[in-house]
């Protein structure tokens, strides 16, 4: 049995780790192209491989459940051509056992994907965006198309770039009064943390009143804040990006701001029940191997892979969606689709054992 489980394992392994290879390759390839044309400044083509490099990671993350699938009707359906299953299922193996010796290289996956997100995701997004937000001039222009937003009390805050030892680079505020009207605004090139507050360096002030506006430049200037490196490390990542811990606490900090957190709380379900996810999709593979799919040629194999993790990402994709406008539990928009699949897995092996 142990040197079943090793061939089995070795199968499954290697078609996960081909699907996984190709699907990364495909999607960082695309954004590269993309990245091309946003070149500007000191971000040229070495800093744009640069970026794709840092977001491999991230990318790996994305795709494990789906690799995962893909790769299971694959690597058994290349065990059923050659009537493996058969003389496994002849020699009195249980597809149960045989979908547990096909699940156990699965939780590998699964266990090297949470760590990666937790621990190597959330510093290597940080390094490309910040990266590539200095070298697209992040600390001299106060624009927006990268960074992030964030508000605290009646000033709203951008920042273009957070490094990893907390420096912000590009910091703009604004403050309005209780009519809504903005009452001063500032961007400063750049700023540091000082324990209990920061101190922003190369300041320009405009501060505006009924009769006239008034603008000048400081040196330096101190900020008072509850923001803090740690968080602001978080807030200029996606939610997808994100470790689940820092989710959580992003979540209760725009809850004590009053700001809907109902987003955050969306992607923290889907992280944290990624590994469910994963399972149940291996489930419905194993089943469409044993069931509807023993015959079938390799491509049409791959092809209902595919249409699987479609639906699937687009159920996700809509049900999350309508959880925010209908105002029902996010944690049911991530599990419902979960749970449809592995009960349609589990009923098909029970079906066909």
């Amino acid at each position: 049995m142990r040197r079943l489980s090793s061939y089995i394992g070795r199968t499954v392994t290697s078609t996960i780790l081909v699907v996984l290879l190709v699907i990364v390759g495909l999607d960082a390839l695309f954004s590269l192209i993309e990245e091309f044309t946003d070149l500007r400044n000191n971000y040229d083509v070495p800093a744009a491989f640069t970026y794709v490099l840092f977001s491999l990671p991230g990318r790996f993350v994305l795709y494990v459940p789906y690799a995962a699938l893909v790769g299971c009707l694959i690597g058994l359906g290349l065990l059923a051509g050659t009537s493996e299953l058969v003389v496994m299922r002849a020699a009195g193996i249980s597809i149960l056992r045989i979908s547990w010796l096909v699940l156990k290289p699965v939780l590998w996956f699964v266990v090297l994907a949470m760590a990666l997100g937790e621990v190597v995701t959330p510093i290597s997004d940080q390094m490309a965006l910040s990266g590539r937000a200095l070298a697209q001039g992040g600390d001299r222009a106060q624009g927006f198309e990268q960074g992030f937003w964030t508000r605290e009390g009646d000033e709203f805050i951008h920042v273009n770039a957070v490094l990893a030892n907390g420096k912000l680079y590009g910091l703009s505020r604004y403050r309005y009064d209780d009519n809504g009207q903005l009452r001063s605004s500032s961007f400063a090139r750049s700023a540091l943390y000082q324990g209990d507050h920061w101190l922003e360096e190369d300041v320009v002030e405009t501060v505006i009143r009924p009769e006239y506006t008034q603008t000048q430049q400081i040196t330096l200037r101190p900020w008072q804040s509850n923001l803090n490196p740690q968080l602001l490390k978080v807030l200029v990542l996606s939610s997808d990006a994100m470790a689940v811990r820092d989710l959580y606490t992003y979540a209760n900090y725009r809850h004590q701001q009053g700001l809907q957190e109902d987003k955050l709380w969306l992607a923290f379900w889907q992280k944290t029940l990624q590994p469910l996810a994963t399972i149940s999709l291996v489930l419905v593979a194993i089943s469409f191997v044993f069931g509807p799919l023993r015959q079938v040629t390799t491509g049409f194999r791959v092809f209902v892979g595919v249409m699987v993790g479609v639906a699937f990402k687009t159920s996700q994709a809509i049900l999350g969606p309508a959880s925010l406008v209908f105002g029902f539990s996010p944690l049911i928009a991530v599990l419902a689709p979960i749970l449809l699949c592995l009960g349609a897995g589990l009923w098909m092996i029970t079906r066909y054992r």
